[in-house]
């Protein structure tokens, strides 16, 4: 060999060369940096090194387009041949359908919102692998929002409550829950975003969603909505790894960062699992067939999961938050039951049905919550069947208090204390006024941020100052684009029981 012969250039490894094809960034130089990235200083968050970021994926636009292209064909397949078979007729009974409008009208639009807040968030951050990594979940999160709204509307040709969710989600009293934690998330700054959506609720909380929710589809006969579900887990998995890349980013780059996000992830934690506790009800009365009931679930994906991942995290100095994860153990046995009754007692102002559940279900109940349904919750059940029976079907007529951090009524009750039957109800004052809250961690939350909270917009309390239509139930519920006695009210005799017994007959 030529002594004059250049020596070979090293090989790049992956990482490398992944790093040259998508870390293509500059310093900004006529601009102040400041300027260019305003909210990089707005939480206290210090990052010194954005090239430390890490990809585990290492995904290229070219394998990602390739890859999704796939998902969606196989898909999109699977969704015609469901319409062309009518698949409608397979699945258990109409009743089920309650929990896919549930999903459509809470979980749908919050897919849409965050695609807008990834978006915003890959704009702010100043390193190009947090921001190449926020923009493909932006594209994934407007997947998952065309493919959900594609598949569920097919069901709107046959069943009533499908249509309008957008205005429905905007409005309707129950909705402002999943409404306000997205609104809370897409107003703060990015790496409370992150926390927020990328690991409080993809991270820690999304399996709640999907993996039982997707699972029950199956088990009622709804193939359709278990491929656009089992489709976007598959994403899911990027997005935890993306959500929890971030909080480790956070924690490595500064000791200062960690009691800010200590604080952030204690209330993203508990802001995600208030939102989730509709799920509860879903889960274990909406579905005809239930394959798992909640308090199960918690004690998978919380108890099991999310217990490791905080003790995974000790090393970076963060705390296990055990008063918050104690509560959710603690309330397992009581949130559904106690979610669908208040969904009962107020269905007369909700866009789907509710019913009491039948002996098969309440013996269901009973063994999967033996400690808590036959002594706390059978009772009252029981007797809201009988007075359904003799045409007295019980509804509100009050308008409930809503909490003013997570917008949900106040009808919890005070279990950590031993108190089941007692509903637990805090207060605060701010500025002269008094504010009411479900929970101390709501109140507490509240008390950090109360200039962001008393912003709050509360159904109950817009009713009672004219403006959501009228001072009616019938303007109201005009005005949510709700139809009174076709898209609410109980099972029985509903459009969708008529509807349902019609296409088991063709």
């Amino acid at each position: 060999m030529s002594s004059n012969a250049e020596p070979r250039k090293k090989r790049l490894s992956k990482k490398e060369s992944y790093e040259y094809m998508t870390r293509l960034g500059w310093d900004t130089t006529y601009q102040d940096d400041k300027k260019v990235h305003p909210y990089l200083e707005y939480e206290g968050i210090k990052i010194h090194d954005w090239d430390a970021w890490e990809d585990p994926f290492r995904m290229t636009m070219e394998s990602y387009w390739k890859l999704q292209a796939e998902k969606d064909k196989k898909l999109y397949s699977i969704i015609d041949a469901f319409a062309q078979n009518n698949g409608q007729k397979n699945i258990t009974d109409a009743r089920y359908l309650n929990a896919v409008k549930m999903f459509l009208t809470a979980v749908t639009p919050i897919e849409h919102n965050v695609i807008s807040g990834f978006a915003n968030v890959a704009r702010q951050f100043k390193g190009e692998g947090a921001t190449i990594a926020c923009q493909m979940q932006a594209i994934d999160e407007l997947r998952h929002y065309q493919t959900q709204v594609h598949t569920i509307s097919h069901y709107n040709k046959y069943f009533d409550g499908f249509h309008d969710y957008r205005t429905m989600y905007d409005r309707i009293w129950y909705l402002s829950v999943p409404k306000s934690f997205s609104d809370d998330g897409s107003s703060a700054g990015p790496f409370e975003f992150m926390i927020s959506v990328g690991f409080a609720f993809e991270f820690v909380l999304t399996s709640l969603v999907f993996v039982p929710f997707m699972s029950g589809a199956a088990y009622n006969g709804d193939m359709a909505t278990v491929t656009f579900g089992f489709s976007a887990q598959s994403d899911e998995s990027r997005h935890m790894t993306l959500g929890l890349q971030a909080v480790k980013f956070m924690l490595e780059q500064d000791a200062d960062n960690v009691p800010i996000v200590q604080r952030m992830m204690e209330k993203q934690l508990w802001r995600g699992y208030r939102l989730l506790s509709i799920v509860s009800a879903m889960m274990d009365y909406m579905l005809p067939n239930s394959p798992t009931s909640w308090a199960e679930a918690v004690e998978l994906y919380i108890e099991q999961n999310g217990v490791a991942l905080f003790k995974d995290l000790e090393k970076y100095g963060i705390k296990m938050p055990t008063k918050i994860l104690d509560k959710i153990i603690t309330e397992k046995e009581h949130v559904s039951h106690q979610l669908w009754k208040t969904l009962y007692v107020h269905s007369n102002a909700t866009a789907f049905h509710t019913w009491i559940p039948d002996e098969d279900k309440m013996n269901w109940l009973s063994q999967k919550y033996p400690n808590t349904f036959d002594k706390h919750y059978r009772p009252i059940l029981e007797e809201y069947k009988k007075k359904a029976e003799k045409g007295e079907r019980y509804y509100s007529e009050a308008l409930p208090c809503l909490c003013q951090t997570c917008q949900l009524p106040l009808l919890f009750t005070d279990v950590m204390n031993g108190k089941p039957t007692v509903y637990t109800h805090e207060t605060t004052e701010f500025n002269g006024e008094k504010f009411h809250f479900c929970s101390d961690e709501c109140k507490n939350i509240f008390e950090n941020e109360p200039k962001k909270y008393v912003q709050a917009w509360l159904p109950p309390n817009q009713i009672f100052q004219g403006n959501c239509g009228g001072e009616t139930i019938p303007e109201v519920l005009k005005w949510w684009k709700i139809e009174n006695a076709v898209d609410n009210l109980d099972y029985v005799g509903s459009p969708d029981e008529a509807m349902w017994n019609k296409l088991k007959n063709i």
